[in-house]
């Protein structure tokens, strides 16, 4: 280890954590010590009476116990496994010219170099200690007289850390860029290295893994007792080191941050500017563009490369970005690998995972797609499936078709039938309503389109189950729901059923939906799968926000239906609508005023003006 200031303070740091495992030992072991001199003074003669004897019977007993209780512990926190990032491994014949390079810079560091590199589907870059051994790879059958004769030299052998690579970074950065990003941070294997701070490290990491384990829940009432106790012992200690493991994190980002200086050093500032950039358009790319194909059971194959294309477009429009898409002309970071497409079809199904929970591989109905397919495969699909369910939940609550003289005179789904629904007819719905504007209210409050006391028509038979307009099990009652103040009488009733319709379709089985969580791990997986999505994008989206989405895309649907308009990507915002190749930027305050007020003349309006016909029948999903 260097002599760097932060080096210095991250091994002080270190010896403290140490101290504190040592005093925990120490506490452990007293009563053992105490019990010894109790029965080494009996058998000299040296310590005798009543008093002494009841002290001998009473403590000895209680001084195997707190070393059982000592052993059991450090055991957990031994076997336990830490916590390990869900990443790609990216082995050395598949990219060489990266290792070459990853392992120039540590010998122009004098650190040593990592031990791998594996890519992770987010905009950040670290080390990971793999060296526990349930993160090995499975052992090789072993040959020959004595099975594992090499294995204990092995094991003492110091292994480095892994260098885990955010895959945006790979495909928006250049060579240059991506070299003095990870200057710091591979000069933090030089304090890694060293015995103390990585036992320090161990320590803190056992502990963590233990109240992982004590966490898990179980049945059993007595291996819930005994792993309560270890969680509570692993808490109070890791208590006891949160400051000076944080201190020690600290010292090394700052020792690595000063050796890594003389590397790069102007290169890193334009760098960690790119670093800025790739976050955002990584997340803007995630939820607005990717997020809706997964709902649709497809994942995008190419999320790597939909970010030079989000940030090329960012580029175009924001004039405080501009410069940056001039960079494209050098060589990317991506070109180090042999197969940047596999490698990056890889990181996208793993974002899949973490971001939205979705199977392991694919399938049937969680199958990749294509940038080129994504309009046809995703966004119109997306939009017909949604303007479907907007008429089932209008069907349940008795909406009778579109009136007057333009009116088809089948009952065909038409956009006509949802404006003259949410046309304001009554006042606006708050928080506090009830009665026939309470839209979580049984079949008598479905508002002014009803008629009788079933709220259809007297020729139109009942189109569902009254208890399929109800919010499910579970989900908050939408008087609940304060989003939904302000809005119109039809516009909170119809945003409280689509919420419900929704939540029901989620909670239904669907090969589509993420794969439920598998009552026991994969012994084989280097990472817990129970819990994805482990990152969610989103929370929930409120019943005003559905009811935007569900109006929006039933406009969109009747733009390609009547006005020969297309479904289209773009790269920033996801989902638009094309009409004569150009993008409609002004929907939105249209469908929102709808809702909000009940006045349908600015749609009306929009919709004259580029020819769309609301009367008109639909083809639904």
């Amino acid at each position: 280890m260097g002599v760097e200031a932060g080096a210095q303070a991250a091994r002080a740091r270190a010896l403290a954590v140490l101290r504190i495992r040592g005093r925990a030992l120490a506490v452990a072991l007293l009563p053992a010590a105490v019990a010894v001199i109790l029965l080494a003074g009996a058998v000299g003669d040296r310590i005798e009476g009543p008093v002494w004897d009841a002290a001998r019977w009473v403590l000895t007993p209680f001084a195997v116990l707190v070393l059982l209780a000592a052993a059991g512990i450090a055991l957990v926190v031994a076997r336990a496994r830490p916590a390990m990032s869900p990443t790609v491994p990216v082995t050395e014949e598949a990219a060489p010219d990266l290792y070459r390079m990853v392992r120039d810079l540590a010998d122009r560091l004098d650190v040593p170099a990592p031990s791998a590199i594996a890519l992770t589907p987010d905009c950040d870059s670290w080390l990971e200690d793999r060296t526990h051994p349930a993160h090995a790879p499975p052992p090789a059958e072993e040959h020959g007289d004595i099975a594992g004769a090499g294995k204990q030299a092995q094991r003492r052998h110091p292994v480095a850390p892994v260098l885990v690579i955010g895959s945006p970074f790979l495909w928006w950065m250049r060579v240059g860029e991506l070299r003095a990003v990870l200057a710091p941070v591979i000069a933090g294997t030089g304090p890694s290295a060293h015995p103390d701070i990585a036992a320090a490290r161990r320590f803190v990491r056992g502990l963590d893994a233990a109240v992982a384990v004590a966490s898990e829940p179980r049945r059993d009432p007595v291996s819930r007792a005994v792993l309560a106790g270890v969680g509570w012992v692993a808490r109070l200690l890791l208590r006891s080191c949160r400051v000076h493991a944080a201190e020690l994190e600290r010292g090394v980002a700052a020792a690595a941050a000063e050796r890594a200086q003389a590397v790069d050093y102007g290169l890193r500032i334009v760098a960690q500017e790119q670093v800025g950039l790739a976050y955002a358009g990584w997340d803007r790319l995630l939820t607005r563009v990717a997020l809706p194909a997964w709902r649709m059971g497809r994942w995008p194959s190419r999320l790597d490369a939909g970010v030079v294309a989000a940030l090329t477009e960012l580029s175009r429009r924001d004039r405080l970005a501009e410069g940056f898409a001039s960079r494209l002309g050098e060589r990317p970071a991506c070109d180090l690998l042999e197969e940047p497409g596999t490698v990056d079809e890889a990181a996208s199904l793993l974002a899949a995972r973490l971001f939205h929970g979705g199977p392991a591989g694919p399938s049937p109905d969680w199958s990749p797609v294509d940038w080129s397919e994504y309009p046809d495969e995703v966004v119109d699909r997306k939009w017909r499936l949604d303007a479907a369910r907007l008429h089932r939940v209008l069907d349940a609550m008795g909406v009778r078709p579109a009136t007057g003289p333009t009116a088809p005179a089948t009952v065909a789904p038409t956009l006509s039938r949802v404006l003259d629904h949410l046309t304001d007819t009554g006042r606006a719905w708050t928080a506090g309503t009830t009665g026939a504007t309470d839209p979580a209210a049984g079949p008598t409050g479905l508002g002014p389109d009803t008629a009788g006391s079933t709220g259809l028509g007297p020729d139109m038979p009942d189109p569902a189950p009254r208890e399929a307009a109800g919010p499910p099990p579970g989900r908050p009652d939408a008087l609940d729901d304060e989003d939904l103040a302000g809005t119109t009488a039809p516009s909170a009733t119809l945003a409280a059923r689509l919420s419900a319709e929704l939540a029901r379709e989620e909670a239904a089985p669907s090969p589509a939906a993420p794969s439920p969580a598998s009552p026991t791990p994969d012994p084989a997986a280097l990472w817990d799968d129970r819990a994805l999505p482990l990152f969610p994008l989103q929370p929930p989206r409120t019943a005003r926000e559905l009811l935007a989405d569900h109006l929006t895309a039933m406009v969109c649907c009747a733009a390609m239906d009547t006005a020969g308009a297309t479904p289209g990507l773009d790269w920033l915002d996801g989902p638009t609508l094309l009409i004569d190749g150009e993008r409609t930027a002004d929907l939105a305050p249209k469908v929102l005023t709808l809702i909000e007020d009940g006045d349908a003349t600015p749609l009306r309006v929009w919709l004259s003006q580029l020819g769309i016909r609301p009367e008109k029948p639909v083809r639904l999903g």
